[in-house]
């Protein structure tokens, strides 16, 4: 356990990738989306609907490049110095979750904020999104740890793709996955199952959401360590 903790503080030697870095996107987003909702309360007068914006889900989609830095970077290293990769996997996999819980907790008091001073007194809303908010503070911080944790695992599975295999296969592996979405949507609508399809959207949940992208993280992390296993530093 001691080799598998010195592992996520190789991870955190680089606080710029893991903290640094998501949390200047997070501010900047977050202070952009304010500029906005200020200039949008000032120029319209009578505007009583509130405000919401998408810019919170910046900081989210950037644990992708996170989980392709995670490795690229590090797993050379970590090799050199006699770290095994079950050690290396799983220290990388208990420093993302760690990140992607402080983001949920910034995110879970962001939003109980907006929700308690009416938007920061503007009633513009960067947290507390319609639909994710719907269900309770709980699902949504569920789900606002998930995305960190699934987009960071994609790449961590994409860079163990690229060591193990080479880009040739990486690049052949997003062709076929984008064939085989072309597929999907080509037989859905010949089989006319679209609105099908929309009522399951529109009954799913931010609980229901938050455990399946649990779920497809746990695959594709099992997935990035049975690749890891022979992958060339």
């Amino acid at each position: 356990m001691s080799r598998t903790l010195n592992v996520v503080r190789m991870q955190l030697v680089n606080r710029k990738i893991f903290v640094w870095l998501p949390l200047i996107i997070f501010g900047a987003s977050f202070a952009i989306s304010m500029i906005i909702y200020l200039a949008i309360n000032i120029s319209v007068t009578d505007l009583d609907e509130p405000m919401f914006g998408g810019g919170s889900q910046a900081p989210l989609w950037y644990f992708a490049v996170i989980g392709i830095q995670a490795l690229s970077m590090t797993f050379p290293f970590s090799q050199a110095m006699s770290v095994t990769r079950r050690e290396f996997y799983v220290g990388t996999t208990l420093t993302a979750i760690g990140a992607s819980a402080l983001l949920a907790v910034i995110y879970l008091f962001g939003g109980l904020i907006e929700k308690a001073t009416d938007g920061w007194g503007i009633n513009g809303y960067f947290f507390a999104v319609p639909w994710i908010w719907d269900d309770g503070a709980l699902p949504a911080t569920l789900l606002y740890f998930m995305a960190p944790l699934l987009t960071f695992t994609i790449g961590f599975f994409a860079a163990a793709i690229y060591k193990r295999f080479g880009m040739l296969w990486l690049v052949l592996l997003g062709v076929s996955l984008a064939a085989a979405l072309a597929i999907a949507i080509l037989g859905i609508s010949l089989a006319g199952g679209w609105p099908s399809i929309g009522s399951w959207f529109v009954d799913l949940t931010p609980l229901k959401v938050a455990l399946g992208g649990l779920v497809a993280a746990a695959a594709l992390s099992g997935l990035s360590y049975l690749t890891l296993r022979r992958a060339v530093p």
